[in-house]
């Protein structure tokens, strides 16, 4: 069909030699390709731009969605950071009230401690200063025992002779009433 077309034109170009001729323009060409463009324009309106421009208007929806769907998510992530900030926050202020309540609880461990060993101690001493009482009278005890035979075997060897142990017993006594 083109060579028919360019066929025609060239035919025709001989014999119009008008304005369009001295351009170099066949008319009944121009009007053919005007029809054909024409055609085409319509084809492309009536099959192919509906087509093109649904799939641009589903395009740029989904751009648009995204775009929401980004900017809602950007929101929700500063909400979750402040969130987060708070709880952080939040669990500082504990762990520190925490820590500072660990702290006394140790200082009155530490202090019960101090407290229970000092009263240990003070025990000790007391069990140590009764001890000490109750082994120097007996120690007493024994002494003037101790003293009282001495003193018997004294007398006994001053006036030669045994006194009954009553007698020896009021003797001793009397002498260490008068040392005393």
């Amino acid at each position: 069909m083109g060579q028919f077309i360019t066929q025609l034109a060239s035919t025709e170009a001989a014999q119009n030699s008008g304005l369009f001729g001295a351009l170099g323009i066949d008319w009944r060409l121009l009007i053919l390709q005007v029809i054909a463009f024409a055609v085409l324009v319509w084809f492309l309106g009536k099959f192919i731009y509906p087509i093109l421009i649904r799939a641009i208007d589903k395009r740029e929806a989904a751009i648009e969605e995204s775009m929401h769907a980004a900017k809602a998510a950007e929101e929700k992530a500063e909400q979750s950071q402040s969130e987060i900030d708070k709880l952080l926050k939040e669990a500082r202020s504990e762990a520190s009230g925490i820590v500072e309540m660990a702290h006394k609880e140790a200082q009155q461990q530490v202090k019960d401690a101090e407290d229970r060993a000092k009263q240990r101690a003070d025990q000790i001493v007391s069990d140590a200063r009764q001890q000490l009482s109750q082994d120097i009278v007996k120690a007493r005890k024994e002494l003037r025992a101790d003293t009282v035979e001495l003193i018997a075997e004294a007398t006994e060897q001053i006036v030669r002779e045994k006194v009954d142990a009553k007698k020896d017993k009021a003797l001793i006594e009397a002498a260490m009433k008068e040392a005393a």
